[in-house]
């Protein structure tokens, strides 16, 4: 019995360690997320002060809110990050939902060759054709343009490795019976495999719309114009024109950052049940 109660006690004590380690990596994380929106509502001239504090001497989120949002047109900034991150996923769906089934459900001759390039196209880095990308589009004229900001992102090479990981644990014999009954392969996909998917589908747009909503590196290559300028991108306008101005700064960072928060609680049922459900195969 003594045995007994020591390994519950055991037991409870690795368990609290493991959640107190979490926790020690979720403050780590979530420091700068606090530091952002602290010095979001308190005077510039406070945010560096010492010592540290973590309530504000005098509030000034009014001030600092009411900078971010007229200094720049936030508003126009992040209506131009909504059409990309929106035509990015949609196009984004439609190509990997679509080859994913082919390399999972389908058989033809060359499939093992077209997976393994997906396998490689996931090994080569966003920088790679970035030069060759921008001379095409300088060359057709279609820089500043919602066009150039998301063409190169309309294929995904992780979203059809994820997807098709997911399609492969589709029972083989529904799809036999649903092609008998004279089903299309695209009304299988439509009404079977994606109903099927959506935790995974979840899953992958809660990436995407993170990577696309948050992407400086591209639109500061393909657009010099404000009227097309991402989120990101007019918040580095917006500290250029502010320069040291930290206080409307971090209140521009926030309203930006507040968007994806509300995407994530949206999702994040979904979106845990599609990271782990969704296994190699």
């Amino acid at each position: 019995m003594t045995q007994v109660k020591t390994e519950v006690s055991i037991q409870k004590l690795l368990g609290a360690a493991k959640h107190g380690l979490l926790l020690l990596f979720a403050g780590v994380i979530l420091l700068p997320f606090v530091w952002m929106v602290l010095a979001a509502v308190k005077d510039p001239a406070d945010i560096f002060s010492e010592p540290f504090s973590f309530t504000p001497a005098k509030l000034h989120a009014a001030e600092n809110f009411g900078k971010a949002l007229t200094a720049a047109p936030m508003g126009l900034f992040m209506l131009n990050s909504l059409v990309v991150v929106v035509g990015v996923l949609s196009v984004q769906l439609i190509t990997s939902i679509a080859a994913a089934y082919a390399l999972a459900q389908m058989k033809f001759r060359g499939q093992a060759l077209l997976f393994g390039l997906v396998l490689f196209a996931l090994c080569v880095p966003v920088q790679v054709p970035a030069l060759p990308l921008y001379i095409a589009f300088a060359k057709a004229d279609l820089l500043n343009s919602y066009f150039s900001l998301m063409f190169p992102w309309f294929f995904s090479a992780f979203a059809i490795f994820l997807f098709r990981q997911h399609f492969r644990a589709f029972p083989q014999e529904i799809i036999s019976a649903a092609r008998v009954d004279g089903f299309t392969e695209i009304e299988i996909v439509l009404r079977l495999i994606v109903p099927s998917a959506l935790p995974a589908i979840a899953a992958f747009s809660v990436f995407s719309v993170t990577a696309h909503w948050n992407d400086l590196y591209w639109p500061l290559i393909v657009v010099n114009v404000t009227e097309k300028m991402t989120a990101p991108l007019g918040l580095l306008s917006f500290q250029s024109a502010e320069g040291a101005s930290y206080g409307p700064l971090m209140a521009g960072a926030t309203v930006i950052t507040l968007p994806l928060i509300g995407v994530f609680l949206l999702a994040r049922r979904y979106f845990v049940e599609g990271v782990t459900m969704t296994g190699v195969k």
